[in-house]
């Protein structure tokens, strides 16, 4: 039996994210997720209206440029995690107010250049929240319980969905979303959620608020995942795209695969720097 494009992709791709994320140091992480947010850049140039090689060339640099700003800036411990962190998922608010007002929402971002720094705001978010993880304890657990999530919500929201979907969730944007596909996403991710942490972590040490404070957490990041999915997906339908490219044959481009994930990333790590609780292998 032959192997389609899909599953040959998912083969060289799972294990090379697997040994990035679980193996690199700090510093050769920060470059990998780097790289990975520069190739998300080539697409967005494109998905802004910028198709010409040296502009999407250049848009690449400029990513660079200003991620390579924030390592030195945040290692260097010149720049306040606390406000980079605030800012960076505020930034995903503003996502959420685009998608819910969309088509009318058009008008403000539908300049190239707006775009443009839409991407900007979207690539630099997946990175520092991605890089903030690492740094914290129990880094891998805290990116393990991260992936499960997202992942969780999205293979429960498209059962779901699939079952029971009646109710569109934003026709306008992405009209298979259904709000039943996000309650069973989010039934997916929290049970997930519960058995990652009762095994790494004390839960008897955990009081009510704690439980509370993880339910918003894993509502919070799972939603917010979501209204990554609806971005890109609000901005490939604006620029008349299915795909944001081509470069993963039988899934699209490189943002396709990771725009849940560059808005989820900078939410979750603005949860563990405010909540010291979440530590999986403390208790």
């Amino acid at each position: 039996m032959l192997l389609n494009d899909r599953v040959k992709t998912a083969l060289v791709l799972i294990p090379v994210m697997l040994a990035g994320i679980y193996l690199l140091p700090l510093t050769w992480f920060a470059l990998f997720i780097g790289v990975i947010a520069v190739l998300g850049a080539w697409e967005w140039a494109d998905l802004s209206g910028f198709s010409a090689t040296w502009q999407r060339l250049a848009y690449q640099a400029l990513i660079a440029v200003l991620l390579l700003g924030l390592y030195l800036g945040l290692r260097k411990d010149i720049l306040p995690a606390a406000a980079v962190l605030v800012l960076a998922s505020a930034w995903w608010l503003l996502g959420t107010l685009l998608v819910r007002r969309y088509p009318a929402s058009v008008s403000l971002w539908s300049q190239p250049q707006v775009r443009l720094l839409m991407g900007v705001l979207i690539l630099l978010s997946m990175w520092i929240g991605f890089y903030w993880i690492v740094r914290a304890d129990d880094s891998r657990l805290l990116i393990t319980l991260l992936m499960l999530l997202v992942w969780g919500a999205d293979v429960g929201a498209y059962y779901t969905g699939r079952r029971f979907g009646r109710h569109k969730l934003a026709p306008n944007v992405s009209p298979g979303k259904t709000w039943e596909g996000v309650l069973g996403g989010l039934v997916g991710a929290a049970v997930l959620a519960l058995v990652l942490l009762a095994l790494f972590s004390d839960l008897s040490a955990w009081s009510a608020l704690d439980y509370l404070i993880l339910a918003v957490f894993a509502g919070t990041v799972v939603s917010i995942s979501v209204v990554g999915d609806l971005v890109e997906s609000m901005v490939k339908r604006h620029r008349g795209l299915k795909d944001s490219g081509q470069l993963l044959p039988g899934h699209g481009g490189i943002m396709d695969r990771i725009d849940s994930m560059c808005a989820a990333a900078p939410v979750f790590a603005a949860f563990v720097y405010f909540w010291p609780a979440l530590q999986l292998g403390q208790g």
